[in-house]
């Protein structure tokens, strides 16, 4: 009776344990999942205060809110911040182009003086003293964090941020009520007269080329852009064309963050001269001005907002 007893009560502790257990928290199954984590995580930053998504904001594509982000200390950086979605087809990384892989560039700024200012041995060594990364990382890579997982997991997680359920895709799908009738003709523009197809193509709207647009005067318009890499006189103002999905909530815009709306943008375009008198070395597609009606600003604006994922339209969860 006592044995039967005994059996009873281990059998009841079984499953009582069993009901209360809870996985870890977040336990990452996959790299992507790893990279999730490290992403929303201000370990990675030297006093624990900014994770990468403190900049790549997830509810703007990733992107930031502010002309530049702010790294630990409140210290400002010196250009916009990128968003971080659509990335797995690019072939340069940064405004300038300094890295060519996204394994690459998740780790600069990590190490980045003014953004999160932890040395890579120092974040290594932070997840190697934390048992539950430690568990992560050999759970999934088969060994403790280094350099390379930790550039892999992150670089596997920003690969997942790619965006393409947009009235724009809807509409070349073939459903012609997709995009309103002013973002149609928004599209002419966009392909025609406002040439923006000329840097802008590709499934991404980038070609992944470098252009200087007249953001450059060496007085007040100071960064070198693509020059700083290369040391090419020829790329004095050039930065890498950015894609446009999503861009109507990635504002402020311009390597600088110096236009806060697309308003501003079409309006640069549209007559840069206005704006800069005295840029160096612009792009000859920016010669002359493109002459917009109002009507057609206002019908390119529609296209620009046509290509918004509609995870980031406001009440979506925005």
């Amino acid at each position: 009776m006592d044995r039967i007893f005994f059996v009873l009560l281990l059998l009841s502790a079984i499953f009582f344990a069993a009901l209360s257990f809870q996985p870890a928290e977040n336990a990452p199954l996959t790299s992507e999942d790893l990279g999730r984590l490290l992403f929303n995580d201000p370990l990675l930053s030297s006093d624990q205060s900014i994770s990468c998504a403190s900049c790549h904001i997830p509810a703007f594509a990733f992107s930031d809110t502010s002309a530049v982000s702010l790294g630990v200390g409140g210290q400002k950086g010196a250009r916009n911040t990128p968003a971080a979605t659509n990335m797995s087809a690019r072939s340069a990384f940064f405004w300038d182009g300094r890295a060519g892989t996204l394994e690459d560039q998740v780790l600069q700024p990590v190490e980045n003086p003014v953004e999160m200012n932890l040395p890579l041995p120092a974040a290594i060594g932070r997840l190697r003293n934390s048992a539950r990364y430690r568990g992560f990382f050999k759970a999934i890579y088969g060994r403790e964090p280094d350099t390379t997982t930790l550039a892999d997991a992150l670089a596997s997680f920003v690969r997942t941020l790619e965006t393409s359920d947009t009235p724009f895709d809807r509409w070349m799908q073939g459903n012609e009520t997709a995009m309103s009738a002013s973002a149609i003709r928004g599209r002419r523009v966009f392909m025609t007269k406002g040439k923006c197809f000329d840097c802008h193509f590709s499934p991404d709207f980038t070609g992944d080329e470098f252009r200087n647009i007249g953001l450059y005067d060496g007085k007040t318009l100071t960064d070198p852009g693509r020059f700083g890499v290369t040391k090419d006189s020829s790329d004095l103002g050039k930065f890498k064309v950015p894609g446009l999905r999503n861009v109507a909530v990635t504002g402020p815009y311009m390597h600088d963050g110096s236009y806060r709306t697309l308003r501003e943008v079409i309006d640069y375009y549209d007559q840069p001269d206005k704006f800069v008198t005295h840029s160096f070395n612009r792009d000859p597609l920016l010669a002359n001005p493109l002459g917009l009606s109002e009507a057609e600003k206002q019908d390119l604006e529609a296209f620009l907002q046509a290509l918004t994922d509609d995870r980031f339209v406001k009440g979506n969860g925005r």
